[in-house]
């Protein structure tokens, strides 16, 4: 999986580029991870500047970086619900995305996230993505985090073996045992080569019982902000 590398500064310019786009008033899904951090810190210094805009965070870390930068919170309920406003916008990372016309497909989960950054997203009326150029591949070839209940772990890893991946739980680095996500479950990340057919490999996880979410995410992305060394690339799939 090509998720480490990448200059700071290119990540900066994706984050703050889509943080721009983002007009008063708006619901603002708030990603996870290194590059969506730098929408949010620049979303907190245009609230600082009058900016009227609520935030959903998908992950403790994003709902900490918010308050920390001021930007005012609502829960995901209250948003999507029958009275609520709904999510105008949602900006996340990636730690993949298939270069070119399929660069809706992004592999996600590297923060262990992406099963409540997968209901935001998909909630959104619109999700930009924002990478640096480390992030892009011609095919998806990472191992694919797959969220799991905790009894189901072995119940998974032997479908996922059955459908040609491997697993491996992820382990914790700074304690001993597995990482356990905000919601309470293990992580397996699941190796299967190159994936020229995410979509398909996306229902085929998702029909595994245990499995509570994957990190294939398909067809949501609506743009794609890619710092670089001097600017951004804003793609449209």
């Amino acid at each position: 999986m090509k998720t480490s590398g990448g200059s700071d500064a290119a990540k900066r310019r994706a984050g703050e580029s889509a943080a721009e786009v983002v007009d008063d008033g708006s619901v603002v899904g708030l990603g996870t991870g290194s590059t969506a951090a730098h929408a949010i810190r620049r979303l907190g210094d245009r609230v600082d500047a009058g900016l009227d805009v609520r935030g959903v965070a998908t992950s403790f870390a994003s709902r900490e970086l918010a308050v920390d930068h001021g930007i005012p919170l609502v829960g995901l309920d209250e948003a999507v619900g029958p009275d609520g406003p709904g999510i105008d916008v949602a900006i996340d990372g990636a730690d993949q995305v298939a270069a070119g016309d399929d660069s809706s497909a992004l592999l996600k989960g590297g923060g262990a996230a992406h099963a409540r950054e997968k209901l935001v997203d998909t909630a959104a009326d619109r999700l930009l993505v924002v990478v640096d150029p480390s992030k892009e591949t011609g095919v998806l070839d990472g191992a694919v985090p797959v969220e799991v209940l905790p009894d189901g772990r072995s119940v998974v890893a032997e479908a996922v073996r059955a459908a040609g991946g491997e697993p491996a739980l992820r382990r914790a680095e700074r304690k001993d045992g597995p990482v356990i996500t905000d919601n309470g479950h293990v992580v397996l990340d699941c190796a299967f080569g190159p994936i020229p057919e995410p979509g398909s490999l996306a229902a085929t996880l998702a029909g595994i019982p245990g499995v509570v979410e994957h990190g294939l995410f398909v067809g949501l992305a609506d743009a794609v902000h890619v710092g670089t060394a001097d600017g951004v690339c804003v793609r449209e799939p």
